[in-house]
């Protein structure tokens, strides 16, 4: 089943603005058992915008962005959001109604359908005690809606292939309707038409509603399509951060990555595109 248009769909937020939603890192290091991964990163985010961290396995990517959602405390520095608060010290369910994050690896529920997994995603929205979410049936339809999962809504979750599950995650994720979407390696699991759709919901997203985006991706031409911020963490470190053209260059990747990568731009989109050389890469290109 295709994506509905991101036109006709619309998320139940209206309070988001461009420009604004900005969640910010500064000077951040965090790690695991005491011992540093993340080394005095900065990051912004910005509503209407798209950030991806991209850089080599081990580099700290995933770990700084579950840092800025508050599942690993910081060791050093301070993220916090325009009006002062700071993630560390707000109440759970208040930090979820501003920040949601599709992590890498979630349990597969037993016994649950699509639609009960995608509804977990209203919790912070509903009351305490019992009570009613009046928005909240239509913005789970419209998330479904959205990531192409409403035709599997009865179906059982531990019945389906990894890409489908990772789209009902990600229709939990939108069902939540924060303006801060953390995406830790979306496209895992999903085939080509499934990894660029989903890159487009989030490019829209941010285009039309101003959410603020930020996410891990390890394609690096999906990054430079979609991204307005690329981050390059090395070692743990922020190596460089701006435009992907200027964050995308021959030497900066090539450095990161240990092989050369070559960068160049298509004529006709104006997209850049990148290509790591291998060994055999003169014998491919001659047969």
């Amino acid at each position: 089943m295709p994506y509905l248009s991101p036109v006709a769909v619309r998320l139940g937020n209206a309070d988001n603005r461009p420009g604004g939603a900005a969640l910010r890192a500064d000077g951040v290091s965090a790690g695991y058992r005491g011992t540093p991964v993340v080394h005095d990163a900065s990051v912004r985010l910005t509503g209407g915008r798209v950030t991806v961290l991209i850089g080599p396995n081990g580099s700290g990517k995933s770990t700084l962005l579950r840092t800025m959602a508050a599942l690993h405390p910081a060791m050093k520095g301070r993220i916090g959001f325009p009006d002062g608060a700071r993630v560390s010290d707000l109440p759970p369910r208040e930090l979820a109604r501003r920040v949601t994050l599709l992590s890498q690896h979630r349990p597969t529920p037993g016994g649950v359908t699509v639609r009960e997994v995608v509804a977990y995603g209203r919790h912070p929205h509903q009351p305490r005690w019992g009570g009613r979410d009046p928005e909240g049936p239509a913005i789970v339809e419209r998330a479904m809606a959205l990531t192409g999962v409403t035709a599997l809504a009865t179906r059982p979750v531990d019945g389906l292939s990894g890409g489908q599950l990772q789209r009902v995650w990600l229709a939990s994720c939108l069902a939540q309707d924060t303006p801060l979407l953390l995406l830790d390696e979306p496209t895992t699991f999903l085939d080509l038409r499934y990894q660029v759709e989903l890159l487009d919901i989030v490019r829209d997203l941010a285009d039309r509603d101003g959410i603020a985006a930020g996410l891990v991706l390890h394609d690096l031409d999906q990054a430079a399509a979609i991204a307005d911020e690329v981050v390059l963490l090395v070692g743990g470190r922020v190596a460089a951060a701006g435009p992907p053209a200027e964050v995308m260059t021959p030497e900066l990747l090539s450095s990161a990555y240990g092989i050369q990568v070559d960068v160049h731009r298509d004529p006709d989109s104006g997209l850049l595109h990148t290509r790591a050389r291998a060994r055999h890469h003169r014998r491919l290109t001659t047969r």
